[in-house]
């Protein structure tokens, strides 16, 4: 175990370097190339039959890489899906139980963040198994099959917590097509 608090400052210095040339490298190229017109359209589709039969919302971003403001202070990729979360207003749908589903390339980051209404219904380790293997699928540039299934498995847990009432109508309060900043 190393305590020497200069070498502790050079690999967090290291890190954080690496960090700004991979934002520096990830163009929106990369983005395009991981999610096309196609991939996109596949994803939108998968959200609206998700959402069927329930009530809850997901909405599904990409982004290449964090903005400046979030880069600069080393902000963690969660800080930036929170940000989201609130920007789009996923957190005010009417039973508070909106979804977003977060990727973020350069960091290779991934995040879900669930609002109030269906966090208390759901245990914190099945969000974190659904972030790992979307995770896993990307590493392997499997993206439109980790995104769909992540879709699946969050409609899914929805379907379970909010299901319409026979005779119930759903509306739908968050687009359903995939966001790419």
């Amino acid at each position: 175990m190393n305590s020497n608090p200069a070498s502790s400052l050079l690999a967090r210095r290291k890190s954080r370097l690496g960090r700004w040339l991979a934002h520096a490298v990830t163009t929106p190229l990369a983005v395009r190339s991981a999610f096309p017109p196609r991939v996109l359209a596949s994803i939108g589709a998968a959200i609206e039959l998700a959402e069927a039969g329930h009530s809850g919302e997901i909405r599904f971003v990409v982004e290449g890489t964090l903005p400046w403001a979030f880069l600069r202070r080393n902000a963690p990729v969660r800080h930036r899906a929170l940000a989201l979360f609130s920007q789009l207003r996923v957190w005010d749908t009417e039973h508070n139980n909106g979804v977003l589903i977060y990727i973020e390339l350069a960091d290779r980051g991934v995040e879900i963040v669930a609002d109030r209404g269906i966090a208390r219904l759901v245990e914190p380790q099945v969000w974190h198994h659904i972030c790992h293997e979307l995770k896993e699928r990307c590493k392997v540039g499997a993206y439109e099959a980790g995104a769909v299934a992540a879709v699946r498995e969050v409609g899914a847990l929805l379907q379970r917590a909010f299901p319409l009432a026979p005779g119930q109508t759903r509306t739908n309060e968050l687009p359903d097509r995939p966001l790419v900043l």
